[in-house]
């Protein structure tokens, strides 16, 4: 009888694992986030690579891909206000090595999931957006590579 639980649990341990998988994977979708919500999480991201990446140099220059979203020009505005030189358009000198930046938001449930990573460094964080921008709905995730 003890055998014939233990597999009960366990089985409905497993499928609810399946389940909840599922749930994370279908809820999340790309938005537009715009004016005081993007300038809002721009500026705490920033402020965040700065603490991980370190201070601006003078060599120190973020390459980001090329994209037309107010996000984009509010991250991009927030690091060159952290005295990050920026490059949007691919072009840099040969003796520089930029260190390349991803980012993204999604929509959950919502927040707002926003992301910037760098090949040594991810970072992520959960917002809300107001009515005067957005605020931080969790703590800072971190994920160093090696």
């Amino acid at each position: 009888m003890r055998k014939l639980l233990a597999y009960f649990v366990v089985g409905a341990l497993l499928s609810g694992c399946q389940t909840a998988d599922d749930a994370l994977t279908t809820s999340s979708t790309p938005v537009a986030v715009t004016g005081p919500a993007a300038s809002a999480i721009a500026g705490d991201m920033a402020s965040r690579l700065a603490e991980q990446i370190g201070p601006a140099g003078a060599t120190t220059t973020i390459k980001m891909e090329t994209d037309a979203s107010e996000f984009a020009s509010a991250l991009e505005a927030a690091l060159k206000g952290r005295g990050y030189t920026v490059v949007r358009d691919g072009k840099v000198a040969k003796d520089i090595k930029p260190v390349e930046l991803a980012y993204a938001i999604e929509g959950i449930d919502g927040q707002l999931l926003a992301r910037v990573s760098t090949p040594s460094i991810a970072l992520g964080r959960a917002y809300t957006p107001t009515a005067a921008g957005a605020t931080p709905a969790s703590p800072l995730s971190i994920m160093q590579r090696n």
